[in-house]
């Protein structure tokens, strides 16, 4: 019986990474709302994404078979102790740039998977280290008048224009974007989820 992959995630960069990875799946939305992973953020940020796949499994009753998977993800930029989240406007998304030129920070994904027929549970986190140059007000002004950092945690985004800020990352890229690929595909894997040849 074909196994039903739901992405408890509106994120559209997440569902474009599972559809480059070949997965059919659906979209239904946690409905939880913006949490701000608690510290040590490497647990918490598994934790906020648990919380979706689990708020998912008790509201989504009905999948077209018995073999639901629901798939949930939660990203995070830190640095120095501080998370960074999306901004409220445009001058929040400057302040947050400001802190971030010239130095280096973190973003971390919490994965969370969660089989309904068999009530398991899979979690894991992907941290990449991110290293900015230093940007001049004047890019600031212009990368906060595209309008790209105000629906993005840390306010930018590495796959458009915010990948001109970045001078070099240490670990997945694919990470920055929303969503770890490999271990995507590993977790999945677990379930039976055959991708590129693997599985059950």
């Amino acid at each position: 019986m074909m196994r039903e992959i739901i992405l408890a995630s509106k994120s559209p960069r997440r569902a474009e990474l599972l559809r480059q990875m070949g997965i059919k799946f659906r979209v239904v939305g946690s409905g939880l709302k913006e949490e701000e992973a608690s510290f040590p953020f490497r647990e918490g940020v598994q934790q906020l994404a648990y919380l979706k796949a689990e708020a998912v499994l008790k509201t989504e009753k009905v999948f077209s078979s018995t073999q639901g998977i629901i798939l949930a993800a939660d990203t995070i930029v830190v640095k120095n102790g501080q998370v960074l989240g999306k901004p409220a406007d445009k001058h929040e998304a400057a302040q947050m740039l400001t802190f971030l030129s010239g130095d280096v920070h973190e973003v971390m994904t919490g994965i969370c998977i969660i089989n309904q027929e068999t009530g398991q549970v899979w979690r894991e986190v992907e941290i990449t280290r991110v290293y900015f140059r230093s940007l001049t007000d004047g890019e600031i002004k212009a990368y906060v008048a595209s309008g790209e950092p105000l629906d993005k945690a840390g306010a930018y985004g590495i796959q458009g224009l915010g990948g001109l800020l970045v001078e070099k990352i240490d670990g997945c890229y694919y990470n920055v974007v929303g969503l770890p690929l490999v271990k995507t595909m590993q977790l999945l894997r677990n379930c039976g989820i055959k991708i590129l040849g693997g599985g059950r």
